[in-house]
């Protein structure tokens, strides 16, 4: 059985770099936020924004992943949400992308693990939101991520405490780098984490969803009013 705290990183499949894949030169900080983006909307954009801010980014790559594990609802089709995010998502500092697809990476710690090969000397940032945070230890190889990838982690509703006392904040506890400076998280050495507070959003894909205003097919069912 895989122990998520060998220093080997997991196996993922990574062919020749092609040429619709992010590009990035050694020394660069790159915030990597990845989810199914079903679909994106302003929450993704002010977070994403916040986090380049926040950690000193030089750049923010969407990974919107062809499917979430631990999700049974399959989500609209990869085109409509890259075409969604790409319409969202405009600023010159942020590529969206499904290079996951691309990889043929399923979990996180495999994706992680990919980019990292694929791109030498990149200094990566795994970028989430604090409720991902509560329930980290139910990720595949999350051990792995926090000990070889720093974590920037932004608040989300209702979720400031329940992330800070979760189980991969306790265990990490000593590794967690203060607000202040967080700007420093991008340079630091894995592992390495930091919690910052942001004025929050309330939108969300699944209210949208909820709302009928997007579909599996990335449409709405009735007119926007």
């Amino acid at each position: 059985m895989h122990n998520p705290l060998e220093s080997q990183r997991p196996s993922a499949t990574t062919g020749p770099m092609r040429d619709d894949m992010p590009r990035a030169t050694p020394s660069q900080v790159i915030g990597l936020l990845g989810g199914s983006f079903d679909p994106a909307h302003d929450g993704h954009v002010h977070l994403t924004r916040e986090a380049i801010k926040r950690f000193g980014l030089t750049y923010v790559w969407w990974l919107v992943s062809p499917g979430n594990p631990l999700k049974s609802r399959q989500p609209a089709t990869m085109e409509a949400r890259i075409a969604r995010a790409r319409d969202e998502m405009r600023d010159p500092r942020v590529t969206v992308t499904g290079i996951e697809e691309q990889l043929g990476t399923r979990y996180t710690a495999e994706t992680l693990a990919a980019l990292s090969r694929l791109y030498p000397g990149v200094r990566f940032v795994w970028l989430m939101g604090a409720d991902n945070l509560t329930q980290l230890d139910q990720w595949q190889d999350w051990h792995w991520i926090m000990e070889n990838i720093p974590v920037g982690v932004l608040a989300r509703p209702g979720y400031r405490i329940s992330a800070c006392t979760s189980k991969a904040a306790r265990l990490y506890a000593r590794y967690r780098l203060p607000a202040n400076a967080s700007r420093l998280l991008g340079r630091s050495g894995a592992p390495a984490w930091c919690f910052v507070n942001m004025p929050m959003m309330p939108h969300s894909s699944t209210q949208i969803r909820k709302d009928g205003a997007w579909t599996r097919t990335g449409e709405p069912t009735s007119p926007a009013p």
